[in-house]
């Protein structure tokens, strides 16, 4: 589902504390956008995180 294509960035798990400190399952998910891609000089349609784009370790169409 939310994982990235370039650097494999996926949902993280852990608990949920409540005040008064009972715990319950929860996900972090990563920010991941569905953007256009150069990719051997060809566009196409990719999961990326936004630190990758932030990096340029993707180059948009």
């Amino acid at each position: 589902m939310a994982k990235c294509e370039i650097c494999g960035k996926g949902v993280h798990f852990g608990a949920k504390v409540s005040h008064s400190h009972r715990r319950s399952n929860r996900m972090w998910h990563p920010n991941v956008h569905r953007i256009a891609v150069k990719v051997n000089g060809a566009t196409k349609r990719m999961n990326v995180c936004t630190g990758c784009i932030k990096s340029k370790k993707v180059e948009r169409a």
